[in-house]
Protein backbone atom coordinates (compact mmCIF):
# COMPACT_ATOMS: atom_id res chain seq x y z
CA UNK A 1 0.00 0.00 0.00
CA UNK A 2 1.11 3.55 -0.77
CA UNK A 3 -0.18 6.22 1.63
CA UNK A 4 -1.29 9.45 -0.03
CA UNK A 5 -0.24 12.83 1.26
CA UNK A 6 -2.55 14.44 3.79
CA UNK A 7 -5.51 16.37 2.46
CA UNK A 8 -7.92 18.87 3.95
CA UNK A 9 -10.86 17.12 5.67
CA UNK A 10 -13.32 18.78 3.26
CA UNK A 11 -12.87 18.36 -0.48
CA UNK A 12 -11.22 21.30 -2.22
CA UNK A 13 -13.36 20.51 -5.25
CA UNK A 14 -16.58 21.32 -3.39
CA UNK A 15 -15.49 24.48 -1.59
CA UNK A 16 -18.00 26.68 -3.44
CA UNK A 17 -20.71 24.54 -1.84
CA UNK A 18 -19.38 23.84 1.64
CA UNK A 19 -17.90 27.26 2.41
CA UNK A 20 -21.30 29.05 2.27
CA UNK A 21 -22.82 26.20 4.31
CA UNK A 22 -20.05 26.49 6.91
CA UNK A 23 -20.31 30.28 7.17
CA UNK A 24 -24.11 30.42 7.21
CA UNK A 25 -24.51 27.48 9.58
CA UNK A 26 -21.80 28.76 11.90
CA UNK A 27 -23.25 32.28 12.01
CA UNK A 28 -26.77 30.96 12.63
CA UNK A 29 -25.57 28.65 15.41
CA UNK A 30 -23.64 31.42 17.18
CA UNK A 31 -26.58 33.81 16.85
CA UNK A 32 -28.97 31.29 18.38
CA UNK A 33 -26.56 30.63 21.26
CA UNK A 34 -26.54 34.32 22.08
CA UNK A 35 -30.33 34.67 22.01
CA UNK A 36 -31.94 33.78 25.37
CA UNK A 37 -33.51 30.35 25.18
CA UNK A 38 -31.97 29.69 21.78
CA UNK A 39 -29.82 26.71 22.79
CA UNK A 40 -32.20 24.00 21.48
CA UNK A 41 -32.38 25.64 18.05
CA UNK A 42 -28.63 26.25 18.11
CA UNK A 43 -28.03 22.52 18.58
CA UNK A 44 -30.38 21.74 15.68
CA UNK A 45 -28.61 24.30 13.45
CA UNK A 46 -25.19 22.87 14.36
CA UNK A 47 -26.27 19.29 13.66
CA UNK A 48 -27.82 20.22 10.29
CA UNK A 49 -24.72 22.19 9.32
CA UNK A 50 -22.41 19.30 10.20
CA UNK A 51 -24.65 16.86 8.27
CA UNK A 52 -24.35 19.01 5.12
CA UNK A 53 -20.61 19.43 5.55
CA UNK A 54 -20.17 15.66 5.98
CA UNK A 55 -21.18 15.20 2.36
CA UNK A 56 -17.98 16.99 1.27
CA UNK A 57 -15.64 14.98 3.52
CA UNK A 58 -12.43 13.75 1.98
CA UNK A 59 -10.03 11.31 3.63
CA UNK A 60 -6.54 10.11 2.81
CA UNK A 61 -6.49 6.57 1.45
CA UNK A 62 -3.90 3.79 1.29
CA UNK A 63 -3.45 3.07 -2.42
CA UNK A 64 -2.55 -0.52 -3.50
CA UNK A 65 0.88 -0.69 -5.14
CA UNK A 66 0.70 -3.98 -7.10
CA UNK A 67 0.86 -3.70 -10.91
CA UNK A 68 -1.91 -4.55 -13.35
CA UNK A 69 -4.91 -3.45 -11.29
CA UNK A 70 -7.73 -0.91 -11.46
CA UNK A 71 -8.89 0.60 -8.18
CA UNK A 72 -12.37 1.98 -7.56
CA UNK A 73 -12.78 5.50 -8.98
CA UNK A 74 -15.40 6.31 -6.32
CA UNK A 75 -16.94 5.22 -3.04
CA UNK A 76 -20.30 3.47 -3.30
CA UNK A 77 -22.17 0.30 -4.15
CA UNK A 78 -21.35 -1.78 -7.23
CA UNK A 79 -24.61 -1.86 -9.19
CA UNK A 80 -23.38 -2.95 -12.61
CA UNK A 81 -20.80 -5.42 -13.90
CA UNK A 82 -21.42 -6.03 -17.58
CA UNK A 83 -19.93 -6.43 -21.02
CA UNK A 84 -20.38 -3.74 -23.68
CA UNK A 85 -20.18 -5.22 -27.17
CA UNK A 86 -18.74 -2.08 -28.72
CA UNK A 87 -17.37 0.91 -26.83
CA UNK A 88 -16.26 3.79 -29.10
CA UNK A 89 -13.22 4.84 -27.02
CA UNK A 90 -11.66 1.39 -27.54
CA UNK A 91 -13.29 0.62 -30.90
CA UNK A 92 -14.22 -2.78 -29.54
CA UNK A 93 -15.76 -4.64 -26.60
CA UNK A 94 -15.36 -3.37 -23.06
CA UNK A 95 -16.04 -4.35 -19.47
CA UNK A 96 -18.11 -1.87 -17.47
CA UNK A 97 -18.29 -1.54 -13.69
CA UNK A 98 -20.89 0.92 -12.37
CA UNK A 99 -20.81 2.38 -8.85
CA UNK A 100 -23.81 4.11 -7.24
CA UNK A 101 -22.95 6.87 -4.78
CA UNK A 102 -25.65 7.62 -2.20
CA UNK A 103 -25.78 10.93 -0.33
CA UNK A 104 -23.98 9.16 2.54
CA UNK A 105 -20.91 8.23 0.46
CA UNK A 106 -17.73 10.23 -0.06
CA UNK A 107 -18.16 11.86 -3.48
CA UNK A 108 -14.56 12.50 -4.46
CA UNK A 109 -13.49 10.74 -7.68
CA UNK A 110 -10.08 9.11 -8.04
CA UNK A 111 -8.02 7.80 -10.92
CA UNK A 112 -8.20 3.98 -11.21
CA UNK A 113 -4.58 3.76 -12.40
CA UNK A 114 -1.52 5.80 -13.29
CA UNK A 115 -2.22 7.30 -16.71
CA UNK A 116 -2.47 10.45 -18.81
CA UNK A 117 -5.69 12.33 -19.60
CA UNK A 118 -6.28 11.85 -23.34
CA UNK A 119 -9.86 13.05 -23.78
CA UNK A 120 -12.47 14.80 -21.66
CA UNK A 121 -16.04 15.07 -22.93
CA UNK A 122 -18.93 16.79 -21.15
CA UNK A 123 -22.49 15.97 -22.23
CA UNK A 124 -25.65 17.79 -21.12
CA UNK A 125 -28.59 15.58 -20.21
CA UNK A 126 -31.32 14.63 -17.79
CA UNK A 127 -31.31 14.05 -14.03
CA UNK A 128 -32.72 10.55 -13.69
CA UNK A 129 -32.11 8.68 -10.44
CA UNK A 130 -28.52 7.35 -10.53
CA UNK A 131 -29.91 3.81 -10.09
CA UNK A 132 -32.05 4.10 -13.22
CA UNK A 133 -30.86 1.60 -15.89
CA UNK A 134 -30.65 4.35 -18.54
CA UNK A 135 -29.03 7.08 -16.43
CA UNK A 136 -25.64 6.38 -18.04
CA UNK A 137 -27.08 7.16 -21.47
CA UNK A 138 -29.52 9.97 -20.68
CA UNK A 139 -28.09 11.92 -17.74
CA UNK A 140 -25.65 14.80 -17.70
CA UNK A 141 -22.14 13.33 -17.64
CA UNK A 142 -18.41 13.88 -17.97
CA UNK A 143 -16.28 11.21 -19.62
CA UNK A 144 -12.51 11.10 -19.07
CA UNK A 145 -10.37 8.80 -21.21
CA UNK A 146 -7.02 7.83 -19.69
CA UNK A 147 -4.15 6.08 -21.39
CA UNK A 148 -0.47 5.67 -22.10
CA UNK A 149 1.47 6.87 -25.17
CA UNK A 150 -1.76 8.10 -26.75
CA UNK A 151 -3.46 4.70 -26.41
CA UNK A 152 -6.65 4.61 -24.27
CA UNK A 153 -6.51 2.06 -21.44
CA UNK A 154 -9.45 3.03 -19.21
CA UNK A 155 -12.43 5.38 -19.21
CA UNK A 156 -14.06 6.94 -16.13
CA UNK A 157 -17.53 8.44 -16.57
CA UNK A 158 -19.02 10.78 -13.96
CA UNK A 159 -22.83 10.80 -14.09
CA UNK A 160 -25.21 13.05 -12.16
CA UNK A 161 -28.29 11.69 -10.36
CA UNK A 162 -31.69 13.07 -9.38
CA UNK A 163 -30.17 15.21 -6.61
CA UNK A 164 -26.72 15.90 -8.05
CA UNK A 165 -26.59 18.95 -10.28
CA UNK A 166 -22.91 19.58 -10.87
CA UNK A 167 -19.89 17.60 -11.98
CA UNK A 168 -16.49 18.95 -10.95
CA UNK A 169 -13.43 17.67 -12.84
CA UNK A 170 -10.69 20.31 -13.31
CA UNK A 171 -8.34 18.10 -15.33
CA UNK A 172 -6.55 19.05 -18.53
CA UNK A 173 -5.58 17.08 -21.62
CA UNK A 174 -2.06 15.73 -21.18
CA UNK A 175 -2.24 15.83 -17.38
CA UNK A 176 -0.72 12.80 -15.64
CA UNK A 177 -2.66 11.20 -12.81
CA UNK A 178 -1.29 8.71 -10.32
CA UNK A 179 -3.28 5.68 -9.21
CA UNK A 180 -5.78 6.78 -6.57
CA UNK A 181 -5.16 10.48 -7.19
CA UNK A 182 -8.17 12.76 -6.73
CA UNK A 183 -9.37 14.44 -9.92
CA UNK A 184 -12.84 15.78 -9.06
CA UNK A 185 -16.21 15.05 -7.49
CA UNK A 186 -19.95 15.01 -8.16
CA UNK A 187 -22.16 17.11 -5.93
CA UNK A 188 -24.62 14.84 -4.06
CA UNK A 189 -26.00 11.40 -5.09
CA UNK A 190 -24.59 10.15 -8.38
CA UNK A 191 -22.96 7.34 -10.39
CA UNK A 192 -19.44 6.63 -11.61
CA UNK A 193 -18.65 4.10 -14.32
CA UNK A 194 -15.34 2.50 -15.26
CA UNK A 195 -14.67 0.94 -18.68
CA UNK A 196 -11.68 -1.18 -19.75
CA UNK A 197 -11.05 -2.85 -23.15
CA UNK A 198 -10.79 -6.57 -23.78
CA UNK A 199 -13.17 -7.91 -21.06
CA UNK A 200 -11.67 -11.39 -21.23
CA UNK A 201 -8.29 -10.03 -20.11
CA UNK A 202 -9.52 -8.92 -16.69
CA UNK A 203 -10.34 -10.69 -13.46
CA UNK A 204 -13.24 -9.09 -11.59
CA UNK A 205 -12.36 -8.57 -7.92
CA UNK A 206 -15.72 -7.22 -6.69
CA UNK A 207 -19.28 -8.50 -6.52
CA UNK A 208 -22.62 -6.98 -7.38
CA UNK A 209 -23.94 -5.09 -4.36
CA UNK A 210 -20.51 -4.76 -2.72
CA UNK A 211 -19.60 -1.40 -1.20
CA UNK A 212 -16.20 -0.15 -2.36
CA UNK A 213 -13.87 2.68 -1.34
CA UNK A 214 -12.35 4.91 -3.99
CA UNK A 215 -8.60 4.53 -4.46
CA UNK A 216 -8.35 1.62 -2.00
CA UNK A 217 -10.48 -1.29 -3.19
CA UNK A 218 -9.40 -3.21 -6.28
CA UNK A 219 -12.11 -3.58 -8.94
CA UNK A 220 -10.14 -5.43 -11.64
CA UNK A 221 -6.82 -7.22 -12.08
CA UNK A 222 -5.16 -8.28 -15.32
CA UNK A 223 -5.11 -12.00 -15.95
CA UNK A 224 -1.88 -13.86 -16.50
Amino acid sequence: MVAQRRHFVLSVYGWTYWLPILLTGGLLTVTLVIIPGGWPLAVVAAVVTLAWLAFFRDFSRAIPAQPGIMVAPADGKVTDISRVDHYPAFDGPALRVGIFLSVLDVHVNRSPCAATVLVQRYEAGEFLDARHPECGLRNQSNTITLGENGRPTVVVKQIVGAIARRIIAPVTIGQTLERGERFGMIAFGSRTELYVPAPEGWEIRVKYGQHVRGGTDILLARKG
